[in-house]
């Protein structure tokens, strides 16, 4: 398949651009900051998003989607990574939505999708319990008690985890930590009793929670795909979040490259523009090239996901181990080229340094991806 967006892409792209750009600019991120919003995001926009049709994106047409796949959310997640904007999409739109669509029963679709497409459910993928991405490492327990099961352990950096209204947990049936064996995903009303949300505000301003489940009760109608099989599901939904922050870190990367190619033409230092300088032109041109290599292994991830999901293991692998050491040269050069002031908060550019970062380290940085297909080639 061609690496190229098809003509609707093009026009989704466009579409998501328009409405991105004119109504969530880097400003936006940096207001809600400074006045420390509490839920972090506009609800406005993901009102504005709803009605556009981007929440139900990937909803089957027979909930109120566009049953589309992962390279339009993909085209999307690359606007959303050039303005860097706070919003509910990876977690509600691409991820909630992957996991029930993939996973979850009848009822479970039915009560739920339509309200994701409608943009009234946001939803939290909750996975990790330690610093580093190791799903497999999962410890927390889920005891059968009565007609259901017990939660109990503990969730760290689940995206958008204090304003969801669902969270998809992963915890243990059987097995032991390191095995994929024993996972089960469950649906939790992050209301229910022994549930505990702290907000963690990240470096990148973006949202991000602390999870505490004290014995939670969880019925069997809230397993989500079968028992102790649920290793197999949450590793196709992690591929689809890797694909997705990659094209962030994508539009990301574009956005800081223009910024300072832009600069690099506007900026005199002895006499001459600073781009005129051989040194910056060489870097410029080398930050260029990861990038349109970065963004081609991105989009191949993406069509090898929606063509095939349990075989894009690899692809989505050097896709976002390639995404993200192109996201952290872009902003290092970008914030090397600005001088002093690249290191300001009164500028952009820091903000995109700071977004990188959390997008290399979400679902996996390059090593932990590196290392994933070392393995799967017997090394």
């Amino acid at each position: 398949m061609a690496l190229v967006l098809t003509e609707e892409q093009s026009m989704l792209r466009d579409s998501a651009r328009g409405l991105i750009s004119d109504k969530a600019p880097v400003s936006h991120l940096r207001q809600l900051r400074d006045n420390k919003d509490a839920t972090g995001f506009s609800r406005d926009l993901w009102k504005d998003f709803a009605e556009m049709g981007f929440t139900g994106l990937l909803v089957p047409e027979e909930f109120g989607g566009s049953g589309l796949g992962c390279v339009e959310a993909g085209v999307v997640m690359e606007e959303i990574g050039r303005t860097l904007m706070p919003s509910p999409f990876l977690s509600t739109a691409v991820l909630g939505v992957s996991a029930l669509s993939r996973g979850g029963s009848a009822a479970q679709k039915a009560e739920y999708l339509s309200k994701i497409s409608a943009g009234s459910l946001l939803a939290a993928l909750a996975v990790d319990e330690g610093a580093k991405h190791r799903p497999l490492q999962t410890a927390m327990q889920a005891a059968r008690a009565g007609n259901g099961f017990r939660l109990k352990g503990a969730k760290a950096l689940v995206v958008d985890g204090h304003t969801a209204d669902l969270l998809i947990v992963a915890a243990r049936t059987g097995g032991s930590p390191g095995e994929a064996a024993g996972l089960t995903l469950f649906l939790v009303n992050p209301k229910a009793k022994g549930v505990a949300t702290e907000r963690t505000i990240m470096v990148d301003a973006h949202n991000a929670a602390r999870i505490a489940f004290d014995d939670v009760e969880v019925d069997a109608d809230h397993v989500l795909g079968e028992v102790d099989q649920g290793g197999a599901l949450l590793e196709n939904l992690l591929n689809i979040g890797r694909g997705a922050v990659a094209s962030e870190m994508v539009g990301l990367s574009e956005e800081v490259f223009g910024r300072t190619v832009t600069y690099l033409k506007e900026r005199k230092q002895f006499g001459k523009l600073i781009g005129e300088f051989q040194a910056l032109q060489h870097r410029a041109a080398q930050l260029y090239i990861d990038i349109e290599i970065s963004r081609a292994a991105v989009l191949k991830a993406l069509q090898a996901l929606d063509a095939d999901i349990e075989k894009a293991d690899s692809a989505v692998a050097v896709a976002k181990a390639k995404a993200g050491t192109t996201a952290t040269r872009a902003v290092q050069e970008g914030v090397q080229m600005h001088g002093g002031m690249g290191m300001t908060d009164q500028f952009d550019i820091g903000f995109f340094m700071k977004r990188a970062r959390v997008c290399e380290e979400l679902f996996g940085d390059a090593n932990f991806h590196a290392d994933r297909l070392a393995r799967s080639r017997s090394y």
